[in-house]
């Protein structure tokens, strides 16, 4: 019989208070792979954090049997790959900043992704599978070895990070939404480095969606209303509580007063756009022209230049400047400033979300929209906090409203940070992966809001995202990115939009 690796005794988890995780129990066997599911704010990166040591329980036990050397810290054993990244300057005195990996001088002050791979901590664990070679080569970082970190995508900054923790050989491997940003080739492989993972001997404990189960998974922990339920990966029905697929509507009154926009011959028109950093061409000879009201999708592998495509549009990129670039009707250098730009626009992004600070309440955060600042600087306004907290109950987070964003779920930071994108109505809304880490019933939700908004008003939309199944309806043109130049097999995607936008979920790793 196998031994257990991990325990957990009527544990409970309270934040102000209030409890997230009600008394539960789990017990984890060497030999076991296990996955978290739930809704979102269920309390999964709650529990994973516990686990970890990185959150105190309010009540309860956690016994980490495979630290039972008093030399051995358990903190050493455990590998945690969290939502966000830690990274660091090369001078280790400050995080890194949102708009840095686009100011070339500020980008080099950062490590390559050698550099960091090679300042992890040697393994404390006895266990000395995992090696740089075999890391870099399961995880597909080998290209990017001499690329600095700023300068990663999303998908290619959560391989980084799933590498790095490989490379400390942990007993036990904590994943939080590992699928989050990685492109479709490389979640379909996950299957297989989920099951390489498992057979070097490290049990694996990942927080996912319901339909983003390896199949190296052994069991499942269901949470729901602070409980936790354990099943085996065979039992487990992840249709069996879904919602039915239904088309709610929003009560938008007041929302939307600052429509039709102003017309626009061009919101974006690029001609010949080429984006380079050193030798790496960025985006090559992109040509687009997006009219007011028109609807588009944004595709492309982890890498392709989708980022730097909208960094462009958005004002936060400075060769916009070299470039044949027109936004909404005016020519980039010809007298606008960025702020021109930014309020006309309403964007929303995981790297805003990376470096998006989170000592503000989440009511500041959505009022903050109306300046285009990174948080709010100047005393609540009390007619725009009254149209913020409209937004938050669209959305169904005005629970939050008075809560730091560093104390409400991940979900709910996303939730709040959309709605700061929409709060000032804009001519042009750019939603960059918005559903990343959302549970079904929010991505469904949100769905429906953007289609519903583009319904009413002449809103123009790029949307960006690595699941088909996740763009509205409204969206009806597609421009896909193949390594930064633009990809002729378009023809193709659209007629997989209207299937997947009936409510399929396909495309995860589960089966």
């Amino acid at each position: 019989m196998s031994r257990p690796l991990l325990t957990i005794e009527q544990a409970t988890i309270s934040y102000s208070g209030q409890p997230v995780l009600s008394p539960i129990n789990l017990e984890i066997k060497k030999g076991e792979q296990w996955a978290i599911v739930g809704e979102s704010g269920s309390g999964k990166t709650s529990l994973l954090n516990a686990i970890a040591g990185n959150l105190q329980l309010s009540k309860g036990e956690i016994i980490r049997h495979f630290a039972n050397q008093p030399a051995i810290n358990y903190h050493h054993l455990i590998a945690f790959v969290a939502a966000k990244h830690h990274f660091r300057n090369l001078s280790n005195t400050a995080d890194f900043y949102y708009q840095q990996r686009y100011n070339s001088s500020d980008s080099e002050d950062a490590l390559t992704v050698t550099d960091y791979l090679k300042s992890v901590p040697a393994a404390e664990s006895g266990l000395h599978y995992w090696n740089f070679e075999q890391t870099t080569q399961l995880l597909q970082l080998t290209p990017l070895l001499d690329k600095q970190l700023i300068k990663l995508s999303n998908g290619e900054t959560k391989r980084l990070m799933i590498a790095a923790a490989l490379l400390k050989n942990p007993r036990l491997l904590l994943l939080d939404n590992p699928l989050a940003g990685l492109d479709i080739a490389t979640r379909a492989e996950f299957n297989t480095i989920i099951h390489q993972i498992a057979a070097s001997g490290i049990t694996i404990v990942l927080a996912t969606g319901p339909h983003e189960i390896p199949r190296a998974i052994t069991h499942v922990g269901i949470l729901k209303n602070g409980t936790l339920t354990s099943i085996g990966r065979e039992q487990y029905q992840p249709n069996a509580e879904a919602e039915p697929n239904v088309t709610k509507t929003f009560n938008l009154d007041g929302l939307l007063s600052q429509y039709p926009a102003p017309p626009y011959q061009d919101i974006v028109r690029m001609n010949d756009v080429h984006i380079q950093y050193g030798a790496k061409v960025v985006l090559n000879a992109v040509n687009w022209q997006i009219k007011q009201g028109e609807r588009w999708a944004l595709l492309g592998h982890n890498g392709a230049g989708k980022s730097t495509l909208l960094s462009l549009i958005n004002g936060d990129n400075p060769q916009a400047y070299a470039n044949d670039i027109i936004l909404f009707d005016k020519k980039r250098g010809s007298g606008e400033s960025i702020w021109d730009i930014k309020k006309k626009t309403g964007f929303i992004s995981p790297e805003l979300y990376q470096y998006f600070p989170t000592d503000s309440t989440c009511l500041q955060a959505v009022e903050s929209g109306y300046y285009d600042t990174i948080g709010l600087f100047r005393p609540s306004d009390k007619t725009k906090a009254q149209k913020a907290m409209q937004w938050l109950k669209v959305l169904e987070i005005d629970q939050y409203a008075r809560q730091l964003i560093k104390n409400i779920p991940a979900s709910a930071q996303r939730l709040c940070l959309l709605a700061r994108a929409m709060i000032k109505n804009p001519p042009l809304l750019i939603l960059d992966e918005p559903c990343q880490g959302l549970d079904e019933h929010q991505q469904q939700n949100f769905k429906n809001l953007v289609d519903s908004i583009c319904q009413a008003t002449n809103i123009t939309l790029i949307y960006v995202t690595h699941y088909t199944h996740q763009i509205p309806n409204s969206v009806d043109k597609v421009l896909k990115l193949e390594a930064g130049m633009v990809s002729k097999n378009v023809e193709r995607i659209i007629p997989t939009l209207s299937a997947s936008q009936r409510g399929s979920t396909s495309g995860a790793p589960s089966g």
